[in-house]
Formats: C-alpha cells, structure tokens, sequence
C-alpha cells in the first residue's frame, strides 16, 4: 500500500450523533513533549489534514501549556466550520510547564472552558473532555458543572479521558457522554476488559489515544538515543533499557506481517484499531506531511479474519514490559 491519502476519509459517530473522520489528529506533539517543532510545518500539516478529511483535530490546554491551543486557532480562524474541534481541562500546569494537579472542581471548570475558547479564538468546543478524574471531586459534580457549559452554548458534546467503566457511568447518569479518550493500541488493550464495554453498553464512542504506541509501534524508534533530549518518552517505562528491547520484538512481528501484507506497521496498528469496532477512532498525533497521509490510508485497509488471528496470536505471545506512564501518573489513569 501506498502513503497516499483515500479520496475521502469516511466518517464515524461517536456518541450522541457526533459524527468525525474515522481517523482524527492528536496534536500534541506540535507543541510538547516530543521535542522541538516548527510551527510553519505545524500549520501546513494541520492544513492538509483538512484537506484531505481529517476533520477531527485534538488538542489540551496543558499541551504546552495552552501554547497548543493557540497553533490551532490559527488553523481555525480560516476554517472552522470544516473541524470538528476538541479539547481538554483538568491537568493544571504553571507557567513554567510544572504539573501542579488536577482541578475537577465546577469553578475550575467554568474558568478553563473561558481560557480555552479565548485561546482558541472560537465561540464553542465540538467536544469538550476532562482530562483527567480528580479524586477530590465527585465526577457528577465535575460534568455538572460541564453541562452546564452545553447549556450555555459554549460546548456541543462531552467527554471524558482515562476513566474507569464505573466512573464513564457514573458521570452519564448526570449528562449524556459522546466519547471517552483514554489510551488503546497494539501494546495497550486494558480498556477491553472495563471502559470500554460499559462505553459499548451506554452507546459513547471510543477515541484511542497513542493508537501507534507513542511512535514505537512505526518501527521508527530503534533506541532511546534516536530521541530529543526533552522527549518525553525518556522517561517513558517502556522506552527504558530492558523494556525496549522486549517491546522491539513485538514490533518485528507487526512489521513482518505488515510487510506481507503490503501495508506499513503504522497503517497495521491503525486498521486493527479501526477493525476493533465502528465506534472506535484513533487519533495519531505526527508533525509530518507524509506520516499524516499514512495514517489516513489505514482507513481503506481491511484485514481479513486471518490476518487478526495473526495479530491475536502476535499479541498473545509478546508480552509488553513496562507500564505507560511512571509510577505518579499511573494512579491517574482508568480512574
């Protein structure tokens, strides 16, 4: 298979009639973590993203400390009516970048939607999560206060991000949720045994975060010294020494098969996600041209049983080492 884009990405819904590109955009890495970027190159990408289908564009207002934000309002300001255009609060961060916590509380709430509409430059948010669920308040209290910002007209839909099946139901009974975001991939299926059957039993959609596992599950990161200085995934358990050389081998095996298949690792990951179910949507987050219109033909590959027999067998036999996030940060997570 080719890079090129399909002609036109198909859709899919999410909960609650949202409808999006089958494949979305995670654009974190334009702004954070990953090491440095160019904001020209950004915005070309966020354009062609556009211009192909790519409707579903994803954004935080930690990633870069609402630096991220402020790219996509660029982006927006000529098109918005073409994105489908999502954010997040609740990780709370100084100036400086130093994680201070997470703030569920119906003030903060109110507060970072102003923050984010203002950096945005736009008068609603398509689809508005919580990033993160603070254990010092209740989540029915938390999507109160966010349903009240449907009320008002300043968001369309609501979601919630690494959230366990209890809490996705628990915040439902307070206002109907159209996605849950939490991470699903290759080296990442946890959500299979919780979240993501009771999204399936209330009809919310599933947006997969990380679908090509950070970048590793491409093939494209052989060591952890190909990596910026400042990329996050240093610090990533899985990219350690030990852990990494485990995980490589589950990514030859991906790459074998993708090889006979004709297709890139990257566009295998994808269409196993996409293959998972109509309501799943997986978000690769890339700052190049070329690895966007990849991601996008994974879309107009269909797997046959035998292929996802193989990739179950894959699966089964390469164990992941190490936990996605450190030790801190997985407390946070399926929350």
């Amino acid at each position: 298979m080719t890079a090129s884009p399909p002609t036109a990405v198909p859709r899919r819904s999410l909960g609650q009639g949202l409808t999006v590109s089958a494949i979305g955009l995670g654009c974190m890495g334009m702004s954070d973590f990953y090491g440095p970027s160019d904001e020209q190159t950004n915005l070309a990408v966020l354009d062609h993203a556009v211009d192909i289908g790519v409707n579903f564009l994803d954004t935080a207002d930690m990633y870069g400390v609402g630096r991220n934000e402020e790219l996509l309002s660029k982006v927006l300001a000529r098109r918005r009516d073409e994105i489908v255009l999502a954010t997040k609060f609740g990780n709370v961060r100084a100036p400086d970048g130093t994680f201070l916590g997470i703030d569920g509380s119906p003030e903060y709430v109110a507060a970072a939607c102003d923050a984010s509409l203002k950096r945005l430059g736009i008068d609603h948010i398509d689809l508005y999560y919580q990033h993160r669920i603070d254990p010092k308040v209740p989540v029915e209290d938390t999507v109160g206060a966010m349903a009240r910002l449907v009320e008002a007209g300043k968001v369309r839909f609501l979601g919630l991000s690494e959230a366990s099946g209890d809490t996705v139901r628990r915040a439902a009974s307070v206002h109907p949720i159209a996605a849950l975001q939490s991470e699903y991939s290759l080296w990442t299926r946890d959500v299979e045994d919780d979240a993501l059957i009771t999204c399936r039993e209330l009809g919310i959609g599933f947006v997969a975060y990380s679908p090509l596992g950070r970048g590793f599950l491409t093939g494209a990161i052989a060591s952890i010294d190909t990596l910026a200085d400042g990329d996050w995934r240093r610090q990533n358990p899985r990219f350690q020494d030990g852990n990494i050389d485990v995980n490589r081998a589950l990514v030859q095996a991906v790459t074998e098969l993708a090889q006979a298949r004709g297709c890139t690792p990257a566009q295998l990951a994808l269409a196993w996600l996409l293959h998972r179910g109509p309501d799943i949507v997986p978000i690769p987050g890339t700052r190049r041209i070329g690895r966007l219109d990849e991601n996008a033909a994974a879309t107009t590959l269909a797997l046959d049983a035998a292929e996802l027999a193989r990739l179950d067998e894959i699966l089964a036999r390469h164990e992941v080492a190490g936990t996605r996030y450190p030790a801190a940060a997985m407390a946070n997570v399926n929350a």
